[in-house]
Formats: structure tokens, C-alpha cells, sequence
């Protein structure tokens, strides 16, 4: 006869051998790898309501993420959450049939901006594969503290902007933070300051609609004008990285960044105490209009090939809810792409503001990433070569047009 306490000991075995049994492991790659923590505590809240479903988060660094994920999806692996590019970047994956069609599965889409779902919907069928995480926003962020002690203003004029930073020079810090040495930073750069000279959302509508093209004398202008900052720069402008602009920005050795919304939670990782504010590049006059880029960050899609198709469903309408939206801006100080959130921080709320009153598209972002060459990519390379002074902006335009004309219709 077996003895009680062995009995006892196979029984509770046999329960945690179920339990086990019972427990679902979905794997979720992304390239955000500056907020592991976060999306720890994501996970977490989500696993405290599901807990059959575990969710491994793996970010891969940001230059290599694309490639990574494209070879994996290719060959029949990859993760069972994936973190999607928006725009170009999601397309080929979704063409391929690598992805989940989700607006028939996600009713939580319903509910977002059509606007925003452009970002994740692949042009082919008209359908979305991703839920949208993220609105990002390019303007100046500068240091409120400096600023005051300075008796420095927001600038209404570029005359006056420029002003700004020479007294921040004259104090002995950078006026900007901004640095060249990788090339994906020069388009941040673009978006920040190029909108305002070349026109705003008029002239997205006519260059994406072939009324006009990159030889256009407002864009080659609106190019000359990020060339003319390079004096605010650091000495060593070409040789400053992202992490090095962060650094220099976060803690008080520049007066401004010309840089995304999504740094402002990495400010506060870096410096509790920064006080930032944010303002759109001013025109010439002060009644010139003035604008600041936005567009969507990128969405969260699932693997067609993932064996976990019910469990991955299940997360990713968590992360199309507005319980996580708000989780999302809360921690992150982001704007969640997820409708009814609402900003927490008065930094962020100033920046949603600035978004809503002069808010345009991306232009080489949300535009012309659909085919190859990228004109992000041209754009990126291109300016980096100007920059270093080695290209004038007649010859970045005339190359990014060649390149583009490839293959977008409107310019053929």
C-alpha cells in the first residue's frame, strides 16, 4: 500500500507537472531597447489577468531589428508578438502573408483614428495588421531651468531663435544638442525644422500628390536651413551620436534639442529633475505658420506562423485597450496611439497641445518609405554628406528625387 505522504507528494507533482502543462509562452520581439522596464510591467499586468499566458520581451538593438526580424518571419520562425515598423516598413511583411490581419479580429480598432491606422495598414488589401502604439511629435525641446535663468524667451521668429542660441553659447554650453555622426538623427533633425520653411501640410499634399517634387526651392530651402544650425552645434557635430545628444541635452550641457516626444521619457530616466519645454521652429515672421512633425511610432502585429495564435490574439487586444494605453503614456510619458488616453505630465500635455495646433505629417516617413530606395534612407545619407559639408542641398534634392522617382508613380 502506498504510503500517505508519498501519495500526497505524486499528487502535488501531478499538479504542478497541469499547471505547467497549462501554460502558454509567447515570445514578443521589439528594437525598444531603452524600455525593457516598462514593458516588464506591461507584461506583468497583463499576466496578472491571464495567468496561463507567460510573454517573453526581447529587444534587439534599433539598426539591426529590421533585418533580424524580416530573416526570422522569412524563414518560418521569429517571435509570436511582433513589434512593427509603421508605414514602408510593415508593407512587405504583411505581403508576404507573414502577419495576422487583425481589423477583423481587434473590435478595439474600431475605435482608432484612420489616420493613425495608416501607419499599420498594408495599401495591397486595405487591411490592418498592427495596433498602433505610438504618436510621436518632432519640435525644439528646450531646457525650461536655462532658459529662465538666462531671462531667454520662446522664440516667435528665427531671427529670434537663432538669438536664443547664441546666448546660449555665450553662457558656455551648446545651443543644440544635436549631432550628425548617425544618419537616422539628420532626419529627426529634418522633421523638427525642415516643415515650417518648406510649408507645412500644403506642401505634403502637392509633392505626394506629384503637383510638386524634391527640386522644389522651398524644400532645397528648408534643407539649407538645418545646414545653417550647424554653428550651434557642438565642435564635433559629426562625431555626436544619438546617446551622446541625450547625454549633452539631459544634462545641461545644451540648451535645446531638436528631437522627438518619445525623449521626454528618456530624459526622465536620465535626469528626474530636467524641466522641459517644447516649441515649433518659427518662420521668418512671426505670422508665418509653423509646424511640428507627428507620426505614428510603429504597431504590434502577430506572427502568422506563431502555433499561439488564440493566446497572442488575447495580448494583443490587451494591447489595443485603453487601460494599456494609458499604462503606455503614463510610464513612457508618450502619447499612446490608443484613443481616449489622456497625457499625465504637463510636458507631455504642452507637446499634445503643439501637436493638435500645428501638427503635419512626417513627410519622408509617412510618405515615401513604400519603396527602394527609401527616401528616409536617401534623405538620412544625403544630409549626412551635407553636413560634413561634402554635398550642396541642390545635389541632396536632385539625388533624393532621382532615387524616388524610381519608383513612386507620381513623379514618373
Amino acid at each position: 500500500m502506498m504510503r500517505p505522504i508519498r501519495m500526497a507528494a505524486l499528487l502535488l507533482a501531478a499538479v504542478f507537472l497541469t499547471s505547467a502543462l497549462a501554460q502558454t509562452n509567447l515570445t514578443f520581439w521589439s528594437w525598444r531597447t531603452e524600455d525593457v522596464a516598462a514593458y516588464e510591467k506591461f507584461i506583468a499586468e497583463f499576466h496578472a489577468q491571464n495567468p496561463d499566458i507567460n510573454v517573453t520581451f526581447t529587444p534587439y538593438l534599433n539598426t539591426e531589428y529590421n533585418t533580424i526580424v524580416s530573416t526570422a518571419l522569412q524563414g518560418g520562425g521569429g517571435p509570436d508578438i511582433v513589434h512593427l515598423r509603421a508605414y514602408g516598413g510593415m508593407e512587405p511583411l504583411a505581403q508576404a502573408g507573414l502577419l495576422v490581419r487583425l481589423d477583423d479580429k481587434v473590435p478595439a480598432l474600431g475605435d482608432f483614428d484612420p489616420g493613425i491606422l495608416l501607419g499599420a495598414t498594408n495599401r495591397a488589401d486595405g487591411g490592418v495588421y498592427g495596433v498602433p502604439f505610438a504618436l510621436q511629435t518632432v519640435q525644439v525641446l528646450y531646457n525650461v531651468d536655462m532658459f529662465e535663468s538666462l531671462g531667454l524667451s520662446v522664440p516667435t521668429t528665427w531671427a529670434e531663435f537663432l538669438a536664443v542660441g547664441d546666448a546660449l553659447k555665450a553662457s558656455g554650453v551648446y545651443a543644440l544638442a544635436n549631432g550628425a555622426k548617425e544618419p537616422w538623427t539628420l532626419e529627426t533633425l529634418f522633421g523638427g525644422v525642415a516643415p515650417t520653411f518648406y510649408g507645412c501640410t500644403p506642401f505634403f499634399q502637392e509633392i505626394t500628390t506629384g503637383k510638386t517634387n524634391f527640386l522644389d526651392a522651398r524644400f532645397t530651402g528648408a534643407l539649407q536651413r538645418m545646414l545653417d544650425l550647424r554653428p550651434y552645434m557642438a565642435d564635433n557635430y559629426m562625431g555626436v551620436a544619438y546617446t551622446d545628444m541625450q547625454t549633452l541635452f539631459a544634462f545641461g550641457q545644451a540648451g535645446m534639442l531638436v528631437g522627438g516626444s518619445y525623449e521626454l521619457g528618456n530624459m526622465k530616466s536620465l535626469n528626474p529633475d530636467l524641466r522641459v519645454g517644447a516649441f515649433a521652429v518659427p518662420g521668418d515672421a512671426a505670422a508665418d505658420a509653423s509646424c511640428v512633425s507627428y507620426y505614428v511610432d510603429g504597431s504590434y502585429g502577430i506572427n502568422a506562423a506563431s502555433s499561439h495564435q488564440a493566446e497572442a490574439l488575447k495580448f494583443i487586444q490587451f494591447l489595443a485597450s485603453k487601460q494599456y494605453g494609458q499604462m503606455f503614456t503614463d510610464e513612457l510619458q508618450q502619447i499612446s496611439a490608443v484613443p481616449g488616453t489622456t497625457p499625465t505630465s504637463e510636458a507631455l500635455g504642452n507637446i499634445v497641445d503643439l501637436m493638435n495646433a500645428k501638427g503635419t505629417p512626417f513627410l519622408l516617413l509617412t510618405a515615401f518609405r513604400f519603396g527602394q530606395p527609401s527616401g528616409s534612407t536617401l534623405l538620412q545619407n544625403e544630409m549626412q554628406a551635407a553636413m560634413a559639408g561634402d554635398k550642396t542641398v541642390e545635389d541632396v534634392a536632385a539625388n533624393i528625387q532621382r532615387g524616388v522617382a524610381e519608383w513612386f508613380e507620381a513623379f514618373q
